[in-house]
This record gives C-alpha cells, sequence and structure tokens, in this order.
C-alpha cells in the first residue's frame, strides 16, 4: 500500500530505479453518460482532489453511481470490493449497462479477471498476493467493512494509489473505523438524510410508540433484570462502550457467575424486544396503513417467524434460500406481497424495492441499523410522505437503545 510513497520519493530524490511490480490490465477507453446530481458532483470533486478517501451518503442516495462516475473519470485498471455475493451481481450489472463493457467478478461462484473487475471481501482476502499488482484503482463498497480483522489486509497488500471508500454510516462501534484513514483516507465528505429528504430522497416521519409489558411479562423482565444489575454492582462493572460489554462477555467464559447474569440480561432483553403488546401496536400500524407498501424490521428470527405466521406475512431471515428470497422480493416490487418481515439481512447489500412504512418492533442501539431501516423507505416518489414507527417497551432498556440510535439523520 506504500506503492504510491515510494515511487514518489524515488522521484523527488531523482534516484534511478527500475519498476517490476505493475502487471496491469490493458484498459480500454471509458464512456459514460451518467449525470450527477448536485451533491454528488460535489462529493466526486472532492475525492478527486486526492483521489484518496471515503464518501458517506444515505442509503438511496446513488453511492454506487458516484462510483461508477469516479472509474470513468479515472480510467485505470480498478477492482470493486462489495460485501454480499447479492451486490457483486448489482456492481456487474450496473457497471456493465453504464460503462458498456464485460465486468470480471472474483467470489465463490468463479473467477473471472477483467480490466474492472468486482469481487467479494472475502475473495479479494484470499487473493490479494496474486491480484495486489493487477489494478490502480481500489473502490471498497460498505466501506465500514474493510478495517474488520483480516478485510484490512485487501488495503494494505494492494499497490493501488487510488482508493475510494462508498459508505452511509462512517463509524462502527468498535472504534476501528479510525483505521480506515491509514487504509484508504479518511472520511473527504458526507451528506445527512435530513439535507436530501425532499428534494432528492422522500420527506419522511418517525413515531416512536411505547408500549407496556403485560403483568407476567414484566413480572419476568424485572427477575432477570435484577440478576444482570445485581451482579454489576456486586463486581463494580460499569458498562460505558461496547468494549465494557466484550470484557464482560470474554469473563462469562470462565465465571460462571458472569455467565449466568449474561443470559439473564439476554432473557429480559428478549422479553422487552418480544412483548405481546407490541403484536397489537403492528396490527393497529397495519390496519392504518392498509395498501401501502410495508417492511417490518425485527432483532431476532424468532420474532419475524411469529409475526408472518400470526399475520400471514412473507419472511426473509438469513435462512431463507436466495430462490425463495428473490421471489419475496419480486412479489414485493410488483406489488403481490404488500408487506414483508425481515431480520437483519435487508439491512445491507440487497436491492430492497421501495416501501413508504417501515415498521422497527426490536434492534440494537447502532446508529448504522437505523439508517439502513430508514434508508430502505426514503426512494423519492412523487407526494410520498415515507413513516417509520419505532416500537418500544416503556421501563426497559430498551428506552435507552431507542435514545442512542435518535440522531442518526443528521
Amino acid at each position: 500500500m506504500f506503492y504510491r510513497d515510494l515511487i514518489e520519493y524515488l522521484k523527488l530524490s531523482k534516484l534511478d530505479y527500475e519498476d517490476a511490480v505493475l502487471n496491469l490490465l490493458p484498459m480500454p477507453n471509458l464512456t459514460c453518460t451518467i449525470t450527477l446530481r448536485d451533491y454528488q458532483k460535489d462529493a466526486l470533486h472532492t475525492w478527486l482532489q486526492t483521489r484518496n478517501g471515503v464518501l458517506v451518503l444515505p442509503t438511496g442516495a446513488g453511492k454506487t453511481v458516484i462510483g461508477i462516475k469516479a472509474i470513468a473519470v479515472l480510467n485505470v485498471p480498478t477492482l470493486v470490493v462489495a460485501p454480499t455475493l447479492e451486490l457483486v451481481k448489482q456492481w456487474k450489472h450496473e457497471l456493465e449497462e453504464k460503462l458498456g463493457l464485460e465486468i470480471g467478478t472474483y467470489s465463490g461462484e468463479g473467477h473471472v479477471l477483467k480490466p474492472i473487475t468486482v469481487a467479494t471481501y472475502d475473495t479479494a482476502y484470499l487473493r490479494a498476493e496474486e491480484l495486489g499488482n493487477r489494478f490502480l484503482f481500489l473502490l471498497f463498497d460498505e466501506v465500514h467493512h474493510l478495517p474488520s480483522p483480516g478485510y484490512a489486509n485487501i488495503a494494505e497488500m494492494f499497490i493501488a494509489p487510488y482508493r475510494l471508500g462508498l459508505t452511509a454510516t462512517y463509524e462502527r462501534e468498535d472504534g476501528r473505523h479510525k483505521e480506515l484513514e491509514r487504509l484508504v483516507g479518511g472520511m473527504v465528505y458526507e451528506i445527512g438524510i435530513d439535507k436530501l429528504k425532499g428534494k432528492h430522497l422522500a420527506e419522511y416521519t418517525t413515531q416512536k410508540i411505547v408500549t407496556d409489558l403485560t403483568d407476567d411479562e414484566r413480572k419476568e423482565y424485572e427477575k432477570y433484570h435484577t440478576v444482570f444489575t445485581d451482579f454489576l454492582k456486586e463486581k463494580h462493572i460499569i458498562l460505558k462502550s461496547p468494549k465494557d460489554f466484550r470484557l464482560l462477555v470474554m469473563r462469562s467464559g470462565r465465571d460462571p457467575r458472569a455467565r449466568e447474569a449474561l443470559l439473564a440480561r439476554n432473557r429480559a432483553r428478549r422479553i422487552a424486544l418480544n412483548s405481546q403488546s407490541k403484536l397489537q401496536v403492528l396490527s393497529e400500524i397495519l390496519e392504518n396503513h392498509f395498501g401501502e407498501r410495508r417492511i417490518i424490521f425485527t432483532e431476532h428470527n424468532s420474532l419475524v417467524y411469529a409475526i408472518s405466521k400470526e399475520f400471514l406475512i412473507p419472511a426473509i431471515t438469513h435462512t431463507t434460500q436466495k430462490d425463495e428470497r428473490a421471489e419475496i422480493l419480486d412479489n414485493f416490487r410488483t406489488g403481490k406481497y404488500k408487506t414483508i418481515v425481515t431480520s437483519k439481512v435487508l439491512e445491507e447489500g440487497i436491492d430492497v424495492p421501495e416501501a413508504s412504512v417501515g415498521v422497527i418492533l426490536s434492534g440494537s442501539g447502532s446508529k448504522r441499523e437505523y439508517k439502513q431501516r430508514l434508508g430502505r423507505i426514503l426512494r423519492k416518489k412523487e407526494g410520498k410522505l415515507a413513516v417509520l414507527y419505532e416500537i418500544v417497551s416503556k421501563g426497559t432498556t430498551e428506552i435507552g437503545i431507542s435514545r442512542r440510535r435518535k440522531h442518526a439523520t443528521k
């Protein structure tokens, strides 16, 4: 990754050198007729100043279009790296449509090398030694994945001097996003949902609905929650960050009391997330928005299947087969299905059809998760007002979780 710095140093020092590093693929002249919106032009122009760095734009704001335009402007051998096979296929389709040439792919399904190639993070990591000197431009989609252990090696082992990261959320809960400065270049452009709503994204409103646990649920919740909090008090443990929680999880591997406390915490949380009163509120929301396209988001698969069964709604989880998932989304796109329920699998890397109502029945305090869920209902349509409902259980840790994610749209 220091290839560019080394060449600059040798040139500035006026030293003779022989470069046996590059093994580039022959590049055709690209033509691209994409017209960028004003904010997309600003983002690309800012990135072109150094040709390194991360652009942060909301879901639905056209990050892919900016990436394709950047590839056309540079016109050098390019590797696009994406986290999922679905995204690899989407990039391949978009690039072939917009640039009019065959695009290579490197994934678990096979290896076809072309001047512009799209790869999964996994394959780019495994094949870094083979591919590292074949490209001058690295484009990382969903770049927040890059600082993960292992994936960082992609950035380290490729010589590509030009690097672009695309994401809707720059920060990571574990703080590793600080590594992006070294691997790709830091954040060079950011625009929030609220700046784009109305003109480029749909107008939207959010509603938080606080529900009560049933008497039995409250009794169970307090029992398990007390086991957890009593353990923290007894051991003088204060959980201020994800790191503190990870340390507690590690401790539970050797301390039976810590394990008991964590299990109790998980049981209490499950009661709050899956409260019966939430399903009553959900029923009312579905009735109030009859005929509109609606996506229901939950934390756990068990609640996905419970909702699917009770309301006869198609469900998508990580166990849903690829063909079945594609069929459900196609039927949702055409309007045959008006509602789908899902856990985390539709938050990233899948082209989800336009919807106007989102319902969060349960989730984490992650701003990224919240932004991605909100982004699923913001595709622009004339006269559309999107609504995102957040249903939380009163007097539980869910209230704090909801508070943590509330500034995600700025």
